[in-house]
């Protein structure tokens, strides 16, 4: 997967050379789209899905103009948080709230088209690299963490531009279940649903 990025990113500087290229710094906030849930079979043990914080991002974006059509690679450093309800008969825990912090260099190569001048539709690929990650869950007995460092995802939306600045919108949707990285007493765990985000930012073009 990371040598799949290399190549695009390889290929989009190779269409630099042929097209009108920018580059700006983004910032924006993202709210994850979660619901509760419980993780199932845990005997003693309840873990809830609680809610999940907003997040903030920024970071270095490269648009390519290609005519009416844009290529636009960004790599944003991205934090966010989620809270877990915790009840642990054995040990004395009830309803408990455990927060998890997430640190991600989010890399999405987006594909535009401009709609009259200054109104852009845009979708593609993102992945996100972890960076580190901190889980009051650590200290519940039997619990480990079992990340993948790299993961797939998607991104859509739309973008207006008034001169330099940029406002975008967007949607992401992930490959895999939330939670993928839980492990209770040797056993792997996750919930039945896939994260999602709503992303607003600001950009700046130079």
């Amino acid at each position: 997967m990371k040598k799949s990025i290399l190549f695009l990113l390889c290929l989009m500087t190779g269409l630099a050379l042929q097209a009108q290229v920018k580059v700006g710094l983004r910032l924006g906030v993202s709210t994850t789209s979660l619901n509760e849930e419980d993780l199932p079979n845990l005997n003693e043990l309840d873990v809830a899905l609680k809610d999940a914080s907003y997040g903030v991002n920024g970071g270095l974006v490269i648009q390519v103009n290609l005519g009416n059509f844009i290529l636009q690679p960004e790599v944003l450093f991205n934090s966010s948080q989620v809270d877990y309800s915790v009840s642990d008969v054995g040990n004395g825990i009830v309803d408990e709230l455990f927060k998890e912090k997430f640190q991600n260099l989010d890399i999405p190569i987006l594909l535009g088209y401009k709609l009259g001048g200054f109104l852009r539709l845009h979708a593609g690929p993102v992945g996100h690299v972890l960076i580190n990650s901190t889980s009051e869950l650590t200290y519940i007995q039997g619990y480990k963490e079992k990340f993948n460092n790299f993961t797939w995802g998607y991104q859509a939306g739309f973008g207006v531009d008034i001169g330099k600045l940029m406002i975008d919108m967007r949607y992401e949707g992930n490959f895999n279940n939330y939670g993928d990285h839980f492990e209770f007493f040797g056993t792997e765990y996750e919930f039945d649903q896939s994260p999602a985000r709503f992303l607003v930012s600001v950009g700046y073009l130079f």
